[in-house]
């Protein structure tokens, strides 16, 4: 009989949230890491951070600001529910939500950490050895292009060095911006100063993943201008040569920059309709990219989630579980819809692929919905906690899924102010590390 399981320590203890008592068709697990962190937004449990916890080899990292907005590091051994701490030098603009703490390990072992951005000097800093969590002085990456850094995001390539990307200026009028770190010369370099160009009238908001061959896959939307309400369109490009150039899903070179008029649509969505931003992709075992966000397909629908994904031929899209509750997305700043964004996975079952959906519904609590393959129409839906986790969104351990088909999310009870995170004022609250197994008598 499948169940969830708790640790004999668990965040229940110190007034954390509890997993589901009831059944799943996978367990979870509630590793605690620390009694007091930062609350009064949702900057610790933010979606499209790739990512603020990250496994190499048998050794976990995380990172969060605690009560006094201070960045906390933390490791422990995979085999082991004790976490090792420290809290650095460094401290956040933990009243804006966007200004989140992205983290991944290298090749060589060496931790690298981006943290407090929202259209400002880039803030990062790395590991003064393998394994450490003593970080060096802050320092620049390539020196071009760092005055208004946002949204930073790190994937690892399978050979080891480092992706980074960011937007460089503010929403509504935008670039990407990708680097790459090698491990062997110990530096950073520019490989697209400018991948997907707004053209000053518009900002891309991505989403990016390393499948098991080395592609890259990236979505995202479009905003026209600060107003969450003229997201519009899901688009999408490849890289077979880690970044260098660009194709369509079709295996057709794009020119860069990628602008509206060259990218590829994989579905349009008219402004005004509850679109969110930035959509989540990963890719299948055959590099076939999956993509999900939610939007309302009519005006005035509730918004739910969907999955759009390419079968070899075409893009398809599947709707997510049915949804009766309606709102609007509109305006600027930080929002706070009644839904998380979502983290979409694939995991190969029989001659198919599963696909899991992992979000906060509108009961606050962190739900996961199944899909047995493409074609089926039934979602399964559970909740892995019991009370509501407020304002938290998911954000995976990419290496934890890649390599035991196991969920690792940082998990905390958070508050999050609609337009204006300064206006949140909440106690601190326990954070701890979720951790679910969709199929845990699967072996691999």
């Amino acid at each position: 009989m499948r169940r969830f399981i708790l640790l004999s320590i668990s965040l229940l203890a110190i007034g954390g949230p509890r997993v589901a008592s009831r059944e799943p068709a996978g367990a979870a697990l509630l590793i605690p890491i620390a009694s007091a962190a930062w609350a009064g937004s949702s900057v610790n449990v933010v979606a499209n951070i790739r990512q603020s916890v990250f496994t190499h080899g048998r050794t976990q990292f995380a990172a969060f600001y605690d009560a006094d907005r201070f960045m906390v590091l933390a490791r422990r051994s995979l085999d082991a529910g004790q976490w090792e701490m420290r809290r650095t030098a460094y401290q956040g603009n933990v009243a804006d939500a966007h200004n989140s703490i992205s983290l991944v390990v290298d090749g060589a072992g060496v931790l690298h950490v981006a943290w407090d951005h929202h259209a400002s000097q880039l803030n990062y800093a790395r590991g003064v050895a393998p394994g450490s969590l003593e970080l060096g002085p802050r320092q620049s990456m390539t020196g071009q292009r760092e005055g208004r850094v946002t949204y930073p995001q790190f994937s690892r390539l399978p050979g080891g060095d480092v992706l980074f990307l960011y937007r460089d200026g503010a929403s509504g009028r935008g670039s990407l911006v990708l680097n790459r770190y090698a491990v062997a010369k110990g530096a950073w370099a520019t490989i697209q100063a400018n991948l997907i160009d707004g053209e000053g009238e518009r900002s891309p908001y991505w989403d990016m993943t390393v499948d098991r061959q080395g592609r890259l896959h990236l979505a995202w939307v479009w905003r026209e201008s600060p107003d969450v309400a003229t997201n519009h369109d899901i688009c999408y490009a490849r890289s077979s040569d880690e970044g260098r150039t660009w194709s369509g899903s079709d295996g057709s070179r794009v020119a860069i920059p990628i602008t509206a008029r060259t990218a590829e649509y994989a579905v349009r969505i008219p402004q005004h309709r509850n679109l969110m931003n930035s959509p989540a992709i990963t890719a299948d075992d055959e590099g076939r990219p999956y993509v999900t966000t939610y939007w309302s397909v009519a005006p005035g629908a509730p918004p739910r989630f969907h999955v759009v994904h390419h079968d070899g031929t075409a893009w398809q899209s599947i709707e997510g579980p049915a949804r009766s509750d309606v709102f609007t997305l509109s305006g600027g700043g930080t929002k706070a819809p009644p839904i998380s964004r979502a983290v979409v996975l694939v995991e190969r079952a029989g001659q198919g692929n599963r696909i899991h959906l992992v979000y906060r519904d509108s009961g606050g609590r962190v739900t996961a919905a199944t899909l047995e393959q493409p074609g089926a129409r039934t979602w399964t839906v559970q909740d892995l906690t019991v009370e509501s986790v407020g304002a938290w969104e998911p954000a995976i351990d990419p290496a934890a899924w890649a390599g035991l088909r196991q969920v690792h999310m940082l998990v905390q009870r958070v508050v999050q102010r609609d337009g204006d995170d300064r206006t949140g004022v909440a106690a601190p609250t326990p954070i701890g590390l979720l951790v679910w197994s969709p199929s845990p008598d699967r072996s691999r």
